[in-house]
């Protein structure tokens, strides 16, 4: 079989088990099996194979402990404290409290490197709240599940780390170079919230004063320290972004059971039984994903889609304007993980071909593919704000699709103007980013 025939039988299954609502690392899977039967150089083992071997990464192990961290912060009552320094800072602007959650979710997104525990965490106070100061429960709902969408951007980010395991490029690069963006989305998400609040009538919260700014300061300032710890000691070579991964879930034991205690015995048990319940659906995507993208490899299927591309000419913008359609589509359907490991193994060399920085391509990848968790059908973090605010998802599309147009304009600053994304990583590790 070429290149073609083998590509039409794996995205055709996989497309049709997805539209009968098979799981997705599930459908990755069995697409893979009839060209095990059909090809005689190949044997269904190579399958489990080619798994176990994806499995085989010290890299991966950062996954789960990421995970554990944010839930034993949320545990912790980090989200409330996180909170009131940001009522404080910000809330004496127009809207005060959507600016709040926007701030919140910058914080927390340096802490746990998960979107679905921002959306839950930073969702299941704050969307409350908002409804209770009189804010529309759809814009509330919308604002929490786009911000949450920084909690893959802003470094750590378990995307990065994935994306940085797979295909082989800077995790410290890329924490690095996460910082502008998202704070190029979260300033990008306060404009709107002072646009609404102006049209809206929405209330200002009181402003705080100098001593309410310092204690609330000095209550957020040890979970704050978090992202510091993580991306500092990575980008300065102290450790591996697994070890960084261990250390932030000793850091917020230590913040929860010493300092807060509010972790006992019952919250750390049933903390380990959720992150390793959900780092197993990870990792099994993971697996089936890459046997799927061993078989693509193999019969050299990105090289196909190079060579057609190719025909069309083009340079490094329309590179990452492909780059950034590709995700945005499939990350409608499937989860981020999968996406990365299927769609950015094909995209990577051509990617190579019109010589783009691996830290600007991996930008572009994770950023768009970050943006499916708020866009329907799949939208995992637009569905839980939605359960949390008690509405369905269909209410909140209206208010969802304004809050993405700055999304998408973060996007195409990054895919435009590659320099400014890369100027903090060739910086802080100029013997690694070049």
């Amino acid at each position: 079989m070429g290149p073609v025939e083998v590509a039409a039988i794996l995205f055709g299954i996989f497309i049709a088990l997805i539209i009968f609502r098979v799981p997705v690392a599930f459908a990755l899977g069995l697409a893979c099996v009839p060209v095990f039967f059909i090809d005689d150089r190949l044997t269904p083992f190579l399958l489990l194979n080619e798994m176990l071997k994806s499995y085989n990464s010290f890299l991966l192990l950062s996954i789960p402990f990421f995970m554990l961290a944010a839930n034993l912060m949320n545990s912790a009552g980090i989200t409330e404290k996180l909170i009131r320094f940001s009522q404080a800072m910000v809330g004496w602007l127009p809207g005060g409290l959507g600016h709040v959650t926007v701030v919140v979710s910058m914080i927390f997104a340096g802490i746990s490197g998960s979107s679905t525990a921002e959306a839950a965490g930073v969702g299941g106070v704050l969307i409350p709240a908002l409804k209770k100061e009189g804010y529309d429960i759809e814009f509330a709902v919308a604002l929490v599940a786009c911000a949450a969408v920084m909690g893959v951007i802003i470094p750590p980010s378990i995307l990065m780390v994935v994306w940085g395991g797979v295909i082989s490029v800077s995790i410290g690069g890329l924490f690095i170079a996460g910082i502008i963006p998202g704070v190029m989305m979260g300033l990008s998400f306060m404009t709107v919230v002072y646009i609404y609040a102006k049209r809206r009538n929405y209330p200002i919260s009181h402003k705080a004063s100098g001593r309410e700014l310092w204690e609330t300061s000095r209550d957020a300032f040890l979970p704050i320290l978090t992202p510091g710890i993580i991306v500092g000691g990575i980008v300065g070579g102290f450790f591996t972004p697994t070890e960084a991964a261990m250390i932030a879930v000793l850091y917020a034991m230590f913040l929860g059971i010493i300092i807060y205690r509010k972790l006992g015995i019952k919250e750390l048990r049933e903390n380990m039984y959720q992150s390793g319940r959900f780092a197993a659906i990870s990792l099994f995507c993971i697996g089936t994903a890459s046997a799927f993208g061993w078989i693509l490899a193999y019969f050299h299927i990105p090289q196909l889609f190079v060579d057609l591309v190719a025909m069309w000419g083009g340079g490094i913008i329309s590179v990452g304007l492909i780059t950034a359609g590709c995700f945005l589509i499939i990350g409608c359907f499937i989860d981020a993980i999968p996406a990365i490991i299927i769609v950015g193994t094909i995209l990577a060399p051509l990617a190579a071909q019109v010589h783009m920085h691996p830290i600007h391509f991996a930008l572009i990848g994770v950023i768009s593919i970050a943006y499916g968790l708020v866009t329907p059908p799949y939208g995992l973090c637009l569905m839980i704000a939605c359960t949390i605010g008690g509405i369905k998802i269909r209410d909140a599309v209206k208010d969802t699709a304004v809050l993405f147009v700055p999304m998408l304009a973060v996007l195409l600053f990054v895919i435009l103007v590659p320099e400014t994304v890369l100027m903090l990583p060739r910086f802080f590790m100029p013997g690694v980013v070049h």
